[in-house]
């Protein structure tokens, strides 16, 4: 059984068709172009785990549950199959269902394996606890399925314990021996599908963040904390592909030259203008250069197989290269779904791209500033504009703060809109994350994307937390989501939006 959820995403292939080799066609950036996921869909096996008892009179012969014969274990396994078919439908991340099996024993969970999948679903409607065991699988991520009243009930509502799950306590003393738990309490939904969907998106955005591939022009480094390139590459098994400006300024050079480029540049900056709520403050061929810079970083990310791209030197080395800032391109490579990061700083990046998968939006890589009375001040110059993945937000091209130079947007976010946030602590693996609502887009002297931010929960702990830093933000609420992945990936979450 396969289900894909594929509703509103564009296949990853939608971009790299529009274009092949050295020349851009004329679809290579398209504002009405779906936004992509570009992570691989993730795999899901089901398993039911039930018993047939045989009926014996005058004694208990049966334990809770309402399958307990062949006919319900199968009808069971339909209400699975279109629960799931029904989940697939809602994710907004690519799922595929691998398989529904059913097992009664401990050597038949044994002998179901694992069949390529990244997530087991344990449905345990009846069973032993060792056949339970026995499907929790020793590498990979697990969640245990309960039915209470949503359908016929499962014995394992009564009897799933901390003798099978991990929690934030320990054992108690004089508690009979037990092989140690492989899943934890959080693991457990009961009933009810949409808890099932934000763990799996969990687990997607896991999937698709550990070992992923980044392009980094200019090198890899880490704001006040040179040993995140190294750590990145240790903790999160990310492939950063170091790239010179050596070999950059060749390419981008031959595409200012190129007549047909520029024409195509031309054409496409006279089509962002058009976007409603488009507002051109800065020199137009600052535009049409950065059109240009986005074509030559997106024909690199290709070249290297990323859909992940940062850049160092974009407040000096890129600008007289480019004839322009990085800052609205790297907002076009965002806003048609990549992945795309300036000052190449590791230890914000892999955060960012963890919370790009979990929450398929684009993420806003902003600094930070101190917090005061609930209010935080989010702001840099290179916005994405899609936030939600579908609109364009209202934006001002201006120049670039510190050198007033180049092209950058100012991106209005809607009052009101639910934000969340992840700060890490430098490259300690420590990271904290909030939730807040947009307040106002002010327009001080500070780059040019700047939200102030109203911080839900207890703000006051930020202000152990000020380290002049880059966080990343996102539309909605995914703290739950990175609060599942953080263990998965090796890193300590603490969420002061928590109640």
């Amino acid at each position: 059984m396969s289900l894909t959820a594929a509703a509103g995403l564009a296949p990853m292939g939608a971009l790299g068709a529009a274009a092949a080799g050295p020349n851009w066609a004329a679809k290579y950036w398209d504002p009405e172009r779906p936004f992509v996921q570009p992570g691989k869909a993730l795999k899901v096996q089901a398993v039911l785990m039930y018993r047939t008892p045989v009926k014996k009179e005058a004694t208990s012969w049966k334990s809770w549950g309402g399958v307990q014969t062949e006919e319900s274990a199968a009808a069971e396994v339909a209400r699975i199959a279109g629960e799931l078919k029904a989940l697939a439908a809602r994710a907004e991340f690519p799922m595929e269902v691998v398989s529904i099996d059913k097992v009664m024993t401990t050597e038949q969970a044994v002998a179901v394996g694992n069949k390529g999948a990244d997530v087991t679903i344990v449905y345990p409607a009846t069973g032993s606890g060792d056949t339970l065991r026995a499907l929790i699988p020793e590498n990979g991520h697990a969640i245990v399925f309960l039915r209470k009243s949503s359908g016929p009930v499962y014995y394992w509502f009564e009897s799933l314990s901390v003798r099978y799950l991990k929690t934030a306590r320990a054992q108690p003393a004089g508690m009979p021996a037990a092989p140690a738990p492989r899943i934890s309490a959080n693991d457990v939904v009961v009933d009810d599908p949409a808890e099932l969907l934000w763990r799996l998106r969990a687990f997607y955005g896991v999937k698709n963040f550990l070992g992923a591939k980044i392009v980094a022009l200019g090198g890899a480094r880490g704001k006040y904390d040179g040993r995140a390139p190294q750590i990145a590459r240790e903790r999160y098994k990310l492939n950063i592909v170091e790239t010179d400006y050596v070999d950059f300024e060749k390419r981008i050079s031959s595409a200012l030259k190129d007549p047909a480029k520029m024409a195509l540049a031309e054409k496409w900056t006279e089509q962002y203008l058009k976007i409603p709520g488009t507002t051109l403050d800065t020199a137009r061929p600052f535009v049409v250069n950065g059109f240009a810079l986005y074509g030559v970083f997106k024909d690199l990310m290709a070249e290297h197989g990323a859909t992940a791209f940062t850049i160092g030197e974009c407040m000096g080395t890129i600008m007289p290269m480019s004839q322009t800032t990085a800052c609205l391109s790297l907002g076009l490579l965002n806003d048609e779904g990549l992945l795309a990061f300036c000052e190449s700083d590791f230890v914000i990046v892999p955060a960012g791209m963890l919370l790009r998968h979990i929450s398929g939006k684009p993420v806003f890589l902003h600094n930070s500033t101190f917090p005061h009375n609930a209010m935080v001040t989010c702001a840099h110059c290179t916005g994405p504009r899609r936030m939600d993945g579908m609109r364009y937000e209202p934006t001002r091209l201006v120049t670039h703060y510190e050198s007033d130079y180049g092209a950058a947007p100012k991106v209005e976010m809607p009052v009101g809109q639910e934000v969340s946030f992840i700060d890490p602590e430098y490259a300690t693996g420590r990271w904290v994350g909030m939730k807040g609502k947009v307040e106002a887009n002010p327009f001080y002297e500070i780059c040019r994307s700047q939200q102030d931010v109203r911080i839900e929960g207890n703000w006051k702990k930020l202000l152990s937390e000020v380290r002049d830093s880059h966080w990343v933000m996102v539309y909605g609420d995914y703290l739950r989501e990175i609060g599942v992945a953080a263990p998965r990936i090796g890193v300590t979450w603490d969420n002061i939006s928590e109640t």
